[in-house]
């Protein structure tokens, strides 16, 4: 396991690729991005998938699966723009100037941030899961105490209960997911911190981000493909659809059948949809 200090906290990270030694080889760097209480596992074997072309790298964000906060962490927002700041540094840290992203979900609206910070940095851009919506006052202080209740109430014994991780998945999928993969869904929930979860989910669901990501995504300048699940109740995709139309360097894509993975719940369709998009046969 490997661990590198950005900002005052440990970040997990570790190198897919088609290399012996697991580390980079010298071929294009795709970065990816995870959303939302989960962790950088559950695209590992979409890295696997592309690892002939590009050295992959998968982190774990601040506060999330194996990048625990500190007992006393630094002082630190959870604004989204924090989050863009945190892949510069990585990338920094690990000599890397110019790379693609593959990002979902809360970490598509990361990442569609950092491709207006620092465009320079990025050669193309997948985005999964993202869109745009409008602020309702009333929906979204439900949705926030809601949410808060249901990371507060996070008992290391949920993952033990026959079954939990299916009924945990059934809002965010369409095709159902093998055991595993599910239930490191549910573990990955359980162990994200409470402030960076509470944090995240008021930031990326908010005002400011109704606001806001619409001019972001008008202002896109690096070649992007937004990729939508068709039955997707997280971000429906009519909410990708309308991303999408704001820019002429976003291509929109939708995958049948699918709902908020389309990456695990019909990988053959997403990965000849991004290879179509990537410059190399991946």
């Amino acid at each position: 396991m490997a661990f590198i200090s950005i900002r005052g906290v440990e970040h997990y990270y570790e190198w897919i690729t088609a290399d012996a030694t697991g580390g980079p080889s010298g071929k294009p760097v795709m970065v990816f991005l995870h959303g939302w209480a989960g962790s950088a596992r559950y695209w590992e074997s979409t890295a696997r998938a592309i690892a002939k072309d590009f050295d992959c790298l998968l982190y774990d964000m601040r506060g999330f699966g194996r990048s625990p906060l500190p007992k006393n962490p630094p002082e630190s927002s959870y604004e989204l723009e924090t989050y863009a700041h945190d892949l510069a540094e990585l990338l920094a840290a690990l000599n890397l100037s110019r790379v693609y992203l593959n990002a979902h979900s809360t970490g598509a609206s990361i990442a569609t941030l950092f491709l207006n910070l620092y465009p320079e940095k990025v050669e193309k851009a997948i985005l999964t899961c993202s869109g745009i919506f409008e602020y309702e006052e009333k929906a979204f202080t439900t949705f926030h105490k809601f949410g808060g209740y249901v990371v507060k109430f996070r008992p290391p014994w949920l993952a033990a209960i026959p079954f939990v991780d299916r009924l945990f998945m059934a809002r965010f999928l369409h095709r159902s997911l093998p055991t595993e993969v599910s239930l490191a869904f549910l573990k990955d929930f359980l162990m994200a911190d409470e402030e960076a979860a509470i944090g995240t989910m008021v930031t990326a669901v908010s005002k400011k981000a109704a606001e806001e990501m619409p001019q972001e995504f008008a202002r896109l300048s690096v070649p992007t493909l937004l990729v939508a699940g068709e039955f997707d109740q997280i971000i429906p995709a009519i909410m990708g659809k309308q991303a999408a139309s704001l820019s002429d360097k976003v291509e929109f894509v939708i995958i049948p059948n699918t709902s908020h993975f389309p990456m695990l719940e019909d990988a053959t369709t997403y990965l000849q949809r991004i290879r179509d998009f990537l410059p190399v046969a991946a």
